[in-house]
């Protein structure tokens, strides 16, 4: 079972590290393709070995430059792609099919082939263009996750925000059973009290 996990320069680089321990979890083969903005974004953010740890946790690593490798094809087996954190550039990208690096081709060839593509969009706020290319991609068959915490879970730190967003973005590629920790609701208060909104 291989996953293509595409990493652009986005803020959020630890989603690709989360994403890609959360896709080992599930027993999948990492085809991994990192920016170049990335790799300075993954330095900054998480720290100055990030991408090493990252690129360990990858079956395939492929550069950014080559559109002559297997994961451009759609003829190669995999399961589907994330794109996290995915900015504003490769949404467009995808969005409009201007294949011009491996990470936008390979999610053109996800499309293309109907196969799932789920992109963590990062930015806030958002321009009309970048809600028309959000629009684009999701007519196209890509489904567009901002990495949006799940309050209602009362997460205790920012590491636990982001293994949830990923672990609900790896569920979304439906290759096992559900990693991301679902809603249940609370108790009723006890008889007799009233409640207000």
């Amino acid at each position: 079972m291989r996953v293509v996990l595409g990493v652009s320069g986005a803020s959020g680089a630890v989603l690709a590290l989360d994403c890609a321990r959360a896709l080992i979890r599930l027993g999948a083969e990492i085809d991994l393709v990192v920016s170049t903005m990335a790799e300075r974004t993954l330095a900054a953010e998480v720290g100055p070995g990030a991408l090493s740890d990252l690129r360990g946790l990858a079956a395939r690593v492929h550069a950014q430059r080559d559109l002559g490798a297997s994961i451009a094809s759609g003829s190669c087996p995999v399961a589907g792609m994330i794109v996290a954190p995915c900015s504003m550039r490769s949404l467009a990208a995808i969005a409009h099919g201007f294949d011009d690096g491996l990470l936008t081709r390979a999610a053109g060839v996800q499309l293309k082939e109907r196969r799932p593509l789920v992109l963590l969009a990062r930015e806030a706020p958002l321009t009309l263009a970048h809600l028309d290319n959000m629009l684009a991609a999701t007519r196209m068959g890509a489904v567009v996750l901002p990495p949006v915490p799940a309050f209602y879970l009362r997460p205790q730190d920012l590491a636990e925000v982001t293994a949830q967003v990923a672990a609900r973005a790896v569920d979304l590629l439906r290759l096992g059973p559900p990693l991301a920790r679902s809603w249940a609701p609370r108790q009723p208060a006890p008889h007799g009290g009233d409640h207000h909104d």
